[in-house]
Order: structure tokens, then sequence, then C-alpha cells
């Protein structure tokens, strides 16, 4: 599973972040940047959680 980001909506509300901090990072403003894009084991509840939390859909989960 890979969890995608779209940066161009990105709008650096900083939502998704809480719920996964392991795979999300914030930049200085709050933009969200990945800090991996494979989903590792146990991290996939972490993973839709943060996609669910984006207000404006920046991130996406591919199976």
């Amino acid at each position: 599973m890979k969890l995608l980001l779209d940066s161009t909506r990105c709008q650096g509300y900083g939502l998704c972040q809480e719920p996964a901090p392991e795979l999300i990072d914030l930049d200085e403003w709050g933009y969200a940047r990945m800090r991996a894009t494979e989903v590792p084991l146990g991290d996939e509840a972490a993973a839709e959680a943060a996609v669910a939390a984006c207000p404006n859909t920046a991130l996406r989960l591919v199976k």
C-alpha cells in the first residue's frame, strides 16, 4: 500500500500529520511532506486516518 500526496491540493492545515506522524512530516509552513510512501505493515490504519483527516483530499491510498 502506498500513501500519495498531491502537494498542489495541500493547504497546510496539518491535520494529516496527527494520526500518522511516522508517515507524514510538516514543513515550516505546515504543509505535508511524506516521510515514506510505502506504508509499513501495521500502519495501514494510521494512513487511512491521515487520508480521512485531510479536508482538501490531498492524500490518497493506492493498494
